[in-house]
């Protein structure tokens, strides 16, 4: 192979990686949406032969050849360089685990995760512990591994499988900020709001069928493409597919519309991403959206900034209205708004209100920290977790159905993510500002059902730039003008639950 043809064989041999990564997507879709039980064996197998197949390519020593070998290319233009620059991380990655702890994790990933569907109805930890062991021992596993590589913290080199570039020191700054400043927030919060108007309450039920109709009425408001994606239900909400077939979920209730339209929203958010990342690079690494904390900024930035704003609450309203039969005072917009802002000390992640939020993902980010550190036992977790609640939150579980078995991360392998979920509440609060800013009819489309002005925002700023820059503190600095910040959320939360 001619030297100048390194960089074209890269290209290449990441295109057909990527349909394999994209047809496991789709696999672990079905697998949490319509795969029956008795699936389960054959489809643990099915994503692990995928993913040892997938690592095999990455790790084939003659792709390793052709790294260097690429970079003495000269004429690369700034996205073929920058792609190289991810192909390279990946790499490193893949190189740092043998295809059998590949494969061995795979395969604990999934038996641990049905294991977890049966658990967590029951609130049985005990039952699941055994499989979460050993998810957790083949992640620390992994993780030696890749701090070798990386010359990192075991903990870091997890958090940089999701943000690429971070570390657990500048986590700690940002959320010890926080955790000093919400309690003080959430206590003057539910003051404010017990001296306020007092919320009247919404009389359902509400069927299933109504909730999933306006779900996808407003997934179209927001820019959805219905040719490119679909709506689900699963045990957990998640976004997944692929950016040209994106599978969002939610979960619903009849005694309660709220969590379901406002996760549709949210998930909806993570779809935008993908359908507006640039198509001509969306099978290289660099056509990838730039982290998770970029990926949650843009569902936080939907379903928070945008969708609990008074001026989209004032639009939504009469569809409310119209899709539930509901009328007089409690369905105008300032009681949904008292509805979607309202404070509380609760138990469940996925549906608690901004303010509380951000205490839910540093409980969880300090536990896993302790967890993969070795200070603290997998046994010991549901205690830690609800001494955890009470000092970050305010309240405690009764059961570990609604405590530690409550999220699908770990039990999936997904450890380092959850910061990624606040350090996005960050982003999104500066991202919708700035773009405000930009062009003053962003919120003011919002209010009239026209997300047109903040897509094309975001599309030209975020979406369209994907992996072409180093990691979140580039894409903010170029989009809003400063790296991560956590003023600009803190001065968000203060304008929206205390004025």
């Amino acid at each position: 192979m001619r030297a100048n043809d390194a960089y074209a064989e890269l290209e290449r041999r990441f295109r057909r990686l990527n349909s394999l990564e994209e047809a496991s997507a789709v696999l672990g879709w079905d697998q949490q949406t319509m795969m029956p039980p008795g699936g389960a064996r054959a489809r643990a197998e099915q994503l692990a032969t995928i993913r040892v197949l997938a690592h095999g390519m990455i790790i084939d020593p003659a792709l390793g050849d052709l790294i260097p070998a690429a970079g003495a290319q000269s004429g690369l233009d700034d996205w073929q360089r920058a792609n190289l620059r991810e192909i390279e991380r990946i790499w490193r990655h893949s190189t740092a685990l043998t295809p059998d702890l590949v494969e061995r994790m795979s395969h604990a990933c999934s038996v641990c995760e049905m294991a977890w569907r049966e658990a967590r109805p029951k609130s049985d930890f005990v039952q699941v512990l055994p499989h979460l062991q050993l998810v957790l021992d083949l992640t620390r596993e992994a993780a030696q591994a890749k701090s070798a590589v990386f010359g990192c913290s075991l903990y870091d080199a997890l958090l940089d499988q999701y943000e690429p570039g971070s570390h657990a020191k500048r986590v700690d700054v940002l959320f010890d900020d926080l955790a000093a400043f919400l309690p003080g927030l959430i206590g003057d919060a539910l003051e404010h709001q017990a001296r306020g108007p007092k919320m009247l309450p919404l009389a359902g039920p509400f069927p299933v069928e109504q909730q999933r109709q306006l779900g996808l009425e407003l997934m179209k408001v927001a820019g959805f493409d219905f040719e490119h994606g679909r709506l689900d239900v699963s045990l957990h909400p998640f976004s997944g597919g692929t950016p040209e077939d994106v599978r969002i979920t939610t979960r619903y209730r009849e005694d309660d519309f709220m969590p379901a339209l406002m996760g549709v929203m949210h998930e909806t958010g993570h779809a935008l991403y993908e359908l507006g990342l640039p198509r001509d690079w969306v099978q290289q690494p660099v056509g990838k959206a730039r982290g998770m904390a970029m990926h949650e900024s843009q569902s936080l930035l939907v379903e928070m900034q945008a969708c609990r704003s008074m001026a989209f609450l004032a639009f939504a309203a009469p569809l409310l209205r119209k899709a539930f039969g509901g009328e007089g005072p409690a369905w105008q917009a300032d009681n949904l708004y008292r509805h979607y802002t309202h404070v509380e000390r609760g138990f469940i992640r996925v549906d608690a209100d901004e303010a509380t939020y951000p205490a839910h993902v540093i409980l969880r980010y300090r536990l896993e920290r302790a967890l993969i550190g070795g200070d603290l036992k997998l046994a010991d977790l549901p205690g830690a977790w609800n001494e955890g609640m009470r000092t970050l939150v305010g309240v405690a579980p009764d059961n570990d159905r609604e405590g530690c078995l409550q999220d699908i991360h770990w039990y999936d392998g997904a450890f380092g993510y959850f910061p990624t979920y606040t350090m996005g509440a960050i982003a999104a609060a500066q991202i919708f500002e700035a773009a405000q800013k930009a062009d003053r009819n962003v919120l003011s489309g919002i209010g009239q059902g026209d997300f047109r002005p903040l897509l094309a925002w975001l599309r030209a700023n975020i979406h369209g730039r994907a992996s072409l820059m180093g990691g979140t503190d580039e894409i903010l600095m170029v989009a809003t003008g400063r790296p991560l910040d956590v003023a600009t959320y803190k001065r968000h939360l203060q304008t929206r639950y205390l004025s």
